[in-house]
């Protein structure tokens, strides 16, 4: 699992921690913000948004890091593209998905450097899918906030939406059939249908952890 903590006003840095459990590795640290990671399906690599300046936490600039090497790399967008606000994955792991100000773009993954291009109207449905947390396998649902913000509901393709938790941080897809939430007081993963949720524990914690994002294989977490 890879997350964002740290209470700077700019953002905080990137942390990874085993999806067993345990002590926390930070894997960014730089002196400006980052935030919204996004793990790739193969958990090879780890996409998120960087901040401009120590003093300003609005995200300027989009960058896919190989977890393996440490090797960044910047996704450019189209100048017209406007500040980003999230970056997901394509479900095959070819593409990302960034939302910005401008629009909904697609950009190849690396090592591929080709520019980014808008998402035409036919194929959002399919791009918007990719900032999402979906839910189950086939997918069921997806997580959204609650009227009230502080608050996690569950949104099916029909229906209102039901509460998942309370004041959460953050939740993640964590395998076909669980959920990770992160709260107050730890990390909780919850089963979709039967079953007990579970604590994970983890160790020398950052301030403030938020923005989880997790992977566990092809028939775990993801």
């Amino acid at each position: 699992m890879i997350f964002v903590g740290g209470s700077s006003a700019a953002g905080g840095d990137l942390y990874a921690v085993p999806a067993g459990g345990g002590p926390v590795i930070p894997i960014t640290f730089t002196a400006v913000g980052e935030m919204r990671p996004a793990l790739a399906p193969d958990g090879g690599a780890v996409a998120f948004l960087r901040a401009g300046s120590l003093r300003d936490p609005t995200p300027v600039s989009v960058w896919v890091m190989n977890l393996l090497s440490g090797r960044e790399r910047r996704i450019e967008l189209p100048r017209d593209a406007g500040r980003p606000d999230r970056v997901g994955w394509a479900r095959d792991g070819s593409s990302l998905v960034v939302e910005a100000h401008g629009g909904l773009y697609r950009a190849p993954a690396p090592p591929a450097d080709r520019p980014a291009h808008l998402v035409p109207e036919a194929e959002r449905t399919a791009a918007e899918s990719a900032l999402a947390v979906l839910l189950g396998d086939p997918v069921f649902a997806r997580v959204v906030r609650c009227a009230e913000p502080a608050d996690l509901c569950v949104q099916g393709d029909t229906g209102k939406p039901g509460l998942l938790e309370q004041a959460a941080r953050g939740a993640a897809r964590w395998g076909p059939d669980s959920v990770l939430l992160l709260l107050d007081d730890g990390l909780v993963v919850r089963p979709l249908g039967p079953g007990r949720a579970r604590r994970l524990d983890w160790a020398d914690v950052p301030p403030s952890p938020r923005d989880p994002t997790a992977f566990g294989g092809p028939t775990g977490p993801r």
